[in-house]
This record gives structure tokens, C-alpha cells and sequence, in this order.
């Protein structure tokens, strides 16, 4: 049986930690579809599709893993797909709370899926979208906290904003 995992998130922007994650889920499973939620409430500094294009690009050289667009309830994505678990990264004990209620409502929704945690390599431990948004839209560094093909992006975006 091969098995299928869905790793989702808003990945606004993709980090290196995600990277990480991904890059090691891409071992314990057959297949990952990185899945890119769209949410048309929030306001994110990258559209889905230069999201989408950013981590295909960064994830090119993982042949089991795809990038992929959903909307609504991320169980409801998984069982289209036929996935039976869900990747989902840690850095810190900050995380584990809001990810165990993540965890505890998608197996009351569907308690086929399981909620798999990796826990995100030390050296991205502190590393978030959030603050990858904040020290680009200040001017900062960024490009050291994201894939190569991200900083593409994030510097095209800022380019046009300008």
C-alpha cells in the first residue's frame, strides 16, 4: 500500500523550516502533496500561485513530492486525495498547543486521518513566516531564511509594491 501525506499550510512565505519538513517527510512516505490553503479573508504578502510556484521550484529535486491548491476543511482535502495522514511541523512547545487542537478537530471530523508531527531541525527552530514577512517588508536580509527560489519571488513581489 503506498502511503499518502498531505502537508498543509498558508506558506506565506515558505521557509527553510518548511523545507526541512518537507525534505524529511519525503523519506517516511511514498508521496506528499504540499497543500497550499487558500484563505480569500486574509491579505498574504504572496498570492497562491507565486506560493505555488516557490515551492515547486524549491522542491524540484524531491520526485515524490507535488504542490497543490485547496480551499475549505483540510480533512476534506486529504480524503479527495485518498490521504490518510497529515505532516505537520514543530519548533517549539508554543506550537504543540495549537497543533494538538488542530489535531483533536480533524479527528473528530474525520478519525481516519492521523496527524503526523516533525519537529523542524534546531537551526530553523525560530523561524516563521510571519517573521520572514516582517523583515522583508522592512528591508531586511530575508533571502537566508527561505529557498533560493522564494527570494526570487519575495523580490520580485516587493520590486512591484515599490
Amino acid at each position: 500500500m503506498r502511503t499518502l501525506a498531505i502537508y498543509p499550510g498558508t506558506f506565506d512565505p515558505p521557509t527553510l523550516g518548511h523545507l526541512d519538513v518537507i525534505e524529511r517527510a519525503s523519506r517516511l512516505f511514498d508521496r506528499i502533496i504540499v497543500g497550499i490553503g487558500v484563505n480569500t479573508a486574509k491579505q498574504p504578502l504572496l498570492a497562491a500561485p507565486q506560493r505555488s510556484a516557490a515551492l515547486e521550484a524549491s522542491v524540484r529535486h524531491l520526485p515524490n513530492v507535488e504542490v497543490e491548491e485547496f480551499r475549505g476543511l483540510l480533512v476534506e482535502f486529504c480524503r479527495a486525495k485518498g490521504a490518510k495522514s497529515i505532516v505537520r511541523g514543530l519548533r517549539a512547545t508554543a506550537d504543540f498547543e495549537y497543533e494538538f487542537q488542530m489535531a483533536m478537530v480533524n479527528r473528530r471530523l474525520a478519525d481516519e486521518v492521523e496527524s503526523v508531527f516533525l519537529m523542524t531541525k534546531w537551526e530553523y527552530s525560530y523561524l516563521s513566516s510571519s517573521m520572514v514577512r516582517e523583515v522583508a517588508l522592512l528591508g531586511g536580509d530575508y533571502a537566508p531564511l527561505v529557498p533560493g527560489p522564494v527570494a526570487d519571488v519575495i523580490r520580485q513581489t516587493l520590486a512591484t509594491r515599490a
